[in-house]
């Protein structure tokens, strides 16, 4: 899968350390993880397995935090319900189908109940899931064993004496600010996210209109690293970013959020279309894959945006970007041309721009493999994780049932980075590396900010947290002196 770039040094230690920085995590700090029963990975390459890779964050009491909890980052509002309560992968058929089991009615209830004692008292619900439930624990435990936690507070500049980092200037409230560092820097400030000039220089320009990272995020490490001789990474295989989809407001403002498809992702009854390309393009691809080849094909086609096709039905059993299952009233979405909506096959054509023969010979064919159960362009519905994010229920292909009557629906995709897969040139150890490959003392990087293991492809789940929990716990443990004592060199 990585090709040339198997050979980095850092696979095989992310390979060795990752347990022994689990452990080390779970014996000091209050983080526990789960291994979810099933959640393959995402290339069907010899060796693949359908579970027990992936580790998840368990959900997290955010009352815990007292009056923290309005400090921690809300997660994007696709992750939300019902006035903020967070929703798992786990929880989503029982909200759904609540009626389905009495396993499903308890798991719903007990969700609901909480949410209500949680809406008189925060402004969301406490219960955290998934990354946030991450971000939570670290928190806590930052404020437990009392560690100096400042906000509203900007990197300006690395401090470096005698060639060693020693400290770092920042911007805040109260004018500027330097801190001194005894045992080094680590920087893990987000990686690219909006920083203008990284964009324009290592992004296709199809690619830098959106990013999913948070505004506060600009390349500040980056830039601060590059000044004292740090080096950018670019050379991968693929864009120059982990990249995702996410549905955009005609002419206004962009509704930035998940990936349009995600979770709905290879779910049945939708079918993804380039305004002047006949073929569908499989959705039931890896988000990372399906924006790769985008932005190939908008060399030669436009292929930016594509546009998710799909019918009513899908939308009330799936929903469909910021749009929930069960959603009865669209108008408020195609009103602010996030979602196009015609009647006939010919009108949605002319909506999105594409012609109307076509579209109806593509659906005519993607509903002739829905009938069969087999996808004889894509495939779709053959691999594990095709068949993991499809809806078991639909038979006889989880990935494909026929697009109903009218009316017809369209959701301009349109591709964004989701982390930074360039970034600084580290060792293994975290040190940030400089142009002749030696390591600039004092400086250290994780997280989106040094450049990513994987070098621009996407193994499966986790590919960006596995390491930047792994290297920055690395990091930290060898700005300590406790990697040689350990002898884990």
């Amino acid at each position: 899968m990585l090709g040339e770039h198997a050979n980095d040094a850092r696979l095989d230690f992310y390979l060795r350390m990752a347990p022994r920085a689990l452990d080390d995590l779970e014996a000091r700090t209050s983080l526990r993880f789960a291994a979810p029963p099933v959640h393959p990975d995402y290339k069907a390459l010899p060796g693949a397995a359908v579970g027990g890779r992936a580790l998840a964050a368990m959900a997290f009491d955010g009352r815990k935090l007292g009056a923290d909890f309005d400090r921690l980052r809300p997660p994007r509002r696709e992750f939300m319900v019902l006035g903020g309560m967070m929703v798992g992968k786990t929880d989503v058929e029982p909200l759904l189908h609540p009626l389905r089991s009495w396993s499903n009615f308890t798991h719903a209830f007990r969700l609901l109940w909480r949410q209500s004692l949680d809406r008189i008292r925060y402004p969301r619900g406490t219960r955290l899931v998934m990354g946030n439930a991450l971000a939570g624990r670290l928190f806590y435990d930052l404020r437990r064993t009392g560690v100096d936690v400042r906000f509203d507070t900007a990197l300006q500049k690395l401090v470096v004496k005698d060639g060693r980092v020693t400290g770092a200037m920042f911007t805040s409230r109260d004018g500027t600010l330097s801190i001194d560092a005894s045992k080094g820097v680590v920087l893990a400030t987000g990686g690219i996210g909006w920083g203008a000039g990284l964009r324009a220089r290592l992004l296709p320009p199809q690619a830098q209109r959106f990013s999913m990272a948070p505004p506060s995020i600009t390349g500040d490490g980056l830039s601060a690293a590059e000044a004292v001789g740090g080096e950018i990474i670019s050379d991968l295989e693929s864009p120059r970013s982990v990249d995702a989809e996410l549905g955009h407001a005609a002419g206004g403002r962009a509704s930035f959020g998940l990936p349009a498809h995600y979770p709905r992702s290879g779910k049945t009854g939708a079918c993804c279309r380039e305004r002047r390309r006949p073929a569908f393009r499989q959705r039931g691809r890896l988000y990372h894959d399906f924006v790769v080849a985008m932005l190939r094909a908008d060399g030669n086609t436009s292929g930016v945006p594509s546009f998710l096709i799909c019918d009513r039905r899908f939308i009330r059993d799936y929903g469909l970007g910021l749009i929930h299952p069960g959603t009865r009233n669209l108008n408020t979405f195609i009103n602010a041309g996030y979602l196009r909506e015609s009647d006939t096959v010919e009108g949605l054509a002319q909506a999105i721009g594409t012609d109307p023969a076509e579209l109806r010979a593509s659906i005519q064919r993607y509903n002739h493999y829905a009938e069969s159960g087999v996808d004889e362009e894509f495939g779709r519905g053959e691999s594990e994780l095709n068949r993991f994010n499809g809806d078991p229920s639909n038979k006889p292909n989880p990935c494909l049932r026929s697009i109903g009557p009218g009316p017809y629906y369209a959701l301009a995709v349109w591709p964004s980075d989701l982390a930074s897969s360039a970034g600084l040139r580290t060792d293994v150890q975290g040190r940030v590396l400089l142009s002749d490959g030696e390591p600039l003392g004092g400086l250290y990087a994780a997280g989106n900010d040094a450049a990513s293991i994987f070098r621009g492809t996407y193994p499966g789940p986790g590919a960006m947290l596995g390491p930047a929990i792994v290297f920055g716990w690395c990091a930290a443990m060898e700005a300590a002196g406790a990697l040689n004592r350990r002898r884990w060199l």
